[in-house]
């Protein structure tokens, strides 16, 4: 079952092609126990290589949570937010990699520079958990 997260905290997607390919997503929010929704620019070529090779791996990483989600993304027809695509994972394999022997205290801290990135940012939000509740 996927953990809880703490909203903001940065997801590595990666994608499969020629090579594995792994960015930093900001938009990353729980939708179910086997379901995370992912919020990516319409620019990426993420969404390109999802689109031919929808296997993907998604490591997350935050206070009190290290795991990496594999399973199969899709491309959601409603959209999260303008020029922002909603990006489905479905999971079917869940590695947790939190040991007795370490405590992982905090994810990457961040924060939005600019006002209108930290509006739009909200508006992603706020449109991933819309699907969420839609299903």
């Amino acid at each position: 079952m996927l953990p809880d997260w703490p909203a903001g905290a940065v997801a590595i997607l990666v994608t499969v092609g020629e090579t594995p390919h792994a960015i930093p997503v900001s938009a990353a929010l729980r939708a179910g126990p086997q379901r995370l929704l992912l919020g990516l620019a319409d620019g990426r070529g993420s969404l390109a290589r999802l689109r031919a090779d929808p296997r993907v791996a998604v490591v997350l990483l935050s206070a009190g949570v290290a795991t990496t989600a594999r399973g199969r993304a899709r491309v959601l027809e409603t959209p999260a937010s303008d020029g922002v695509s909603a990006v489905e994972v479905t999971v079917d394999e869940l590695d947790d990699h939190l040991r007795p022997t370490f405590a992982l205290e905090d994810g990457v801290r961040w924060h939005w520079t600019d006002d209108q990135a930290r509006q739009r940012d909200a508006a992603v939000r706020a449109g991933l958990a819309r699907l969420a509740e839609s299903d």
